[in-house]
C-alpha cells in the first residue's frame, strides 16, 4: 500500500523536523551502545599497546591491557568485543598449527577476560590468514586455496575457542561448508549454547588494507582471496550465501564490509528476518578519521551518522571500531 499524503497546505512534513523533543518522537531508528560490537586486536607481551598508523586511535594490547578495554566496554553498554590477534611473521607457518593451539593469544584473551568481565561476550574471528604464512584464510597447494583441508582446521580452531570460552564463533573465511562442521562439532562436543555468527557475505574488498597492517597480514598476503571471497558486482549470490549458512546452522549473519553494501544488508533482512549485521571494516574507520583529522569533516558527526545508517539499512548491530567513542556520546 502507497502512503497517502495530503496536498500542500495540509501537509507540511517540515512540521515535524521543528524542535528536537518533535524530532526525537518520529525518529524511525535509534542508535544505542548495545548495537555494537567492539573489534579489538591482541598481542604478545605485558602491559603495552602500539598504534596502527592506518586505523587512528586504534592499538595493538597485550592481553592485560585486552582486559582493561573489556572492562570499559562493559561499563559503556557495549555488550560485546570482537578477538583478532596480531602474529608476526615468525609465529606464522604452512600447516597454520597456531590457529588451535589453546595457547594462541587469541585464546589467551579469550580466558583472561572471561575471568575478569564474565558478563561481557566475546566474539572470535576464525580463519587461518593470521597463523598462514601465505595470508589466506586458508591452506595454499599448488598456488590454490584448498577447500576441505581448510575446513578441517578451521572445525579444531573453533573448538579451541570454545574451550577457551568464547560466547560467539565468526567464520570469516569463507569456505564452503564451513558452518555446518563447525556446528556439527560444536553439538559433538557440548558445546550447544555457542553462537555462530558467519560471515555470510564477505566481500573481496579494497577497503580491508588497515585491517591488514593491523594483524600482520599485508605482507605476508601473497596473490588475492578472489577465488573465496565475493566479487563485489554480486548481489544475488549474497542471499544465496546467507541460506546456505542459516541452513547449515549459523544463528547470526554479517554483510562485510559494511557502508559500500547497505543495499545487501537491506536485502538480508528483508529476505531472511534473522539477526543481520555489518562490519564497518578498517577502511571506512580511516577514511573518516583522516577526514576528520584534516578538518574536512566534523568527526563526532560523520561517525554517528555513518552508524545509524545500518540501522535504517535493517542491522541488528554493527561490529565498529567507533564503538567505545560512540557509546560516549551516546551515553552523554
Amino acid at each position: 500500500m502507497k502512503p497517502t499524503v495530503a496536498p500542500f497546505p495540509a501537509t507540511r512534513l517540515r512540521r515535524m523536523r521543528q524542535s528536537p523533543a518533535v524530532r526525537a518522537l518520529s525518529r524511525q531508528n535509534v542508535l544505542t551502545p548495545s548495537d555494537f560490537i567492539w573489534p579489538i586486536f591482541v598481542m604478545e607481551g605485558t602491559d603495552t599497546e602500539e598504534s596502527i598508523a592506518s586505523m587512528p586511535g586504534v592499538t595493538r594490547k597485550t592481553v592485560d591491557r585486552a582486559v582493561i578495554a573489556a572492562r570499559e566496554a562493559h561499563a559503556l553498554g557495549i555488550p560485546a568485543i570482537c578477538i583478532f590477534p596480531y602474529t608476526g611473521m615468525e609465529q606464522r607457518t604452512e600447516d597454520c598449527a597456531l590457529a588451535w593451539s589453546a595457547e594462541n593469544i587469541s585464546n589467551c584473551a579469550i580466558r583472561a577476560i572471561k575471568d575478569a568481565v564474565p558478563d561481557i561476550a566475546i566474539m572470535t574471528d576464525i580463519a587461518l590468514d593470521p597463523y598462514n604464512i601465505n595470508g589466506h584464510d586458508g591452506f595454499v597447494e599448488n598456488g590454490q586455496i584448498v577447500n576441505d583441508r581448510t575446513v578441517e582446521a578451521l572445525v579444531k580452531m573453533a573448538i579451541a575457542q570454545a574451550q577457551a570460552g568464547a560466547d560467539i564463533l565468526g567464520p570469516s573465511d569463507m569456505m564452503d561448508g564451513r558452518i555446518g562442521a563447525i556446528r556439527s562439532a560444536l553439538e559433538s562436543e557440548g558445546f550447544q549454547n555457542v553462537a555462530i555468527l558467519s560471515y555470510s557475505a564477505k566481500y573481496a574488498s579494497s577497503f580491508y588494507g588497515p585491517f591488514r597492517d593491523a594483524v600482520g597480514a599485508s605482507s605476508a598476503l601473497t596473490g588475492d582471496k578472489n577465488t573465496y571471497q565475493m566479487d563485489p558486482a554480486n548481489g544475488n549470490e549474497a542471499l544465496r550465501l546467507v541460506a546456505r549458512d542459516l541452513m547449515e546452522g549459523a544463528d547470526m549473519v554479517m554483510v562485510k564490509p559494511g557502508m559500500p553494501y547497505l543495499d545487501i544488508c537491506r536485502q538480508v533482512k528483508d529476505t531472511f528476518g534473522v539477526p543481520t549485521y555489518a562490519y564497518q571494516v578498517s577502511g571506512e574507520y580511516a577514511m573518516l578519521q583522516a577526514a576528520a583529522a584534516n578538518g574536512w569533516l566534523d568527526g563526532d558527526q560523520v561517525m554517528m551518522e555513518s552508524l545509524i545508517c545500518f540501522k535504517r539499512a535493517g542491522c541488528d548491530g554493527i561490529l565498529t571500531y567507533f564503538a567505545p567513542a560512540a557509546a560516549k556520546l551516546l551515553n552523554g
